[in-house]
């Protein structure tokens, strides 16, 4: 018998074939676009960290929306950045506020584009941090959990108002889906899908969607709430609270270097998983390829591929419309 009698590299000689035992397909139907929404007209604000990600005012995001529909791509979520801050993010449930308008003009423009809306506070308040502040005896100021839960309530009923398909809560707020649900059955939105974000690290790779959303903390950090780097069972039980408390789709945030907790996660529950390839993994790809050392095309498309591979029936990526192009 001659050696090697098995030969992998049979059904790697061309691209049909590769493509027809290919075992992992990213697909378009895969993605959701982030997007950051300002108050004006004609507005485009350039993000410097996030080559080719603007902020835009409503009727240019609604422009945006309509272009990622015609591409397939089945979702946006919402970031918005208000023209008032304040100390609890009360434009979060201002049925005006930047995100209703903007929930409510793509909802009107783009009749089967998912709205899926953010449900935090850091790009609302004046000290940047995921809710109420309270001052401890010792002087020192934290994020108040119970009175946070609160002010998530009046957010999410808002944004179902406006028309949101779906929210996301994103501020890793103990008890928030609860909160959350209650708030929706009881306002007469039973039928509202939560996509958590439950297990949300204390990533360094957040840095440029902190220029984007204007939200870095004005003093201390986030890593009180956010979970650490160091550790993955907690994921686990992270998820395992969220999906008791009512989460239809949990998240994992960032999802390249949190590769091992998604596939957990996912085998664990067997539940509809989303990952979010973050600002600044994607901000590294930009960088790179535009010095020449690396395709970007390349490196976009196998990044996801892995997301996918790791999991990820959802793919939140700042990519969704360049990989929606390269992929028609």
């Amino acid at each position: 018998m001659a050696f090697p009698r098995n030969r992998m590299r049979r059904l790697r000689r061309t691209e049909n074939l590769r493509r027809m035992v290919c075992q992992t397909r990213l697909e378009v139907g895969d993605l959701i676009a982030p997007l950051f929404v300002v108050s004006g007209t004609g507005v485009r604000n350039e993000i410097g960290s996030m080559p080719g990600v603007a902020q835009m005012s409503v009727d240019l995001t609604v422009e945006q929306c309509r272009q990622l529909e015609q591409l397939g791509i089945p979702a946006v979520i919402l970031f918005g950045i208000p023209d008032h801050k304040d100390a609890v993010g009360s434009d979060t449930w201002n049925d005006d506020g930047i995100i209703q308008r903007a929930t409510r003009a793509i909802k009107g423009a783009c009749r089967d584009l998912m709205v899926i809306t953010d449900v935090c506070f850091c790009e609302y308040t004046d000290h940047g941090h995921c809710g109420v502040i309270a001052t401890r005896r010792d002087g020192t100021r934290e994020l108040d959990n119970d009175a946070t839960l609160a002010n998530l309530a009046r957010q999410v009923v808002s944004h179902a108002r406006a028309g949101a398909d779906m929210v996301a809560p994103s501020g890793m707020i103990d008890g928030m889906v609860q909160a959350i649900r209650r708030a929706l059955d009881e306002a007469d939105f039973a039928d509202l899908p939560i996509m958590s974000y439950a297990a949300k690290y204390a990533s360094g790779y957040y840095g440029p969607f902190r220029d984007a959303a204007d939200s870095a903390p004005e003093f201390g950090d986030r890593r009180g709430y956010q979970m650490d780097p160091a550790n993955a069972d907690e994921a686990i039980r992270e998820a395992a609270l969220d999906i008791a408390e009512g989460a239809d789709i949990i998240m994992v945030k960032p999802a390249v270097n949190y590769l091992d907790v998604l596939w957990r996660l996912k085998q664990e529950f067997d539940l509809p998983t989303a990952a979010y390839h973050v600002s600044g993994e994607f901000s590294m790809i930009k960088a790179a390829a535009r010095n020449g050392w690396l395709d970007e095309k390349r490196c976009a498309l196998e990044t996801t591929t892995a997301i996918k591979r790791a999991g990820a029936d959802l793919i939140l990526t700042y990519f969704a419309e360049d990989i929606a192009r390269w992929m028609s």
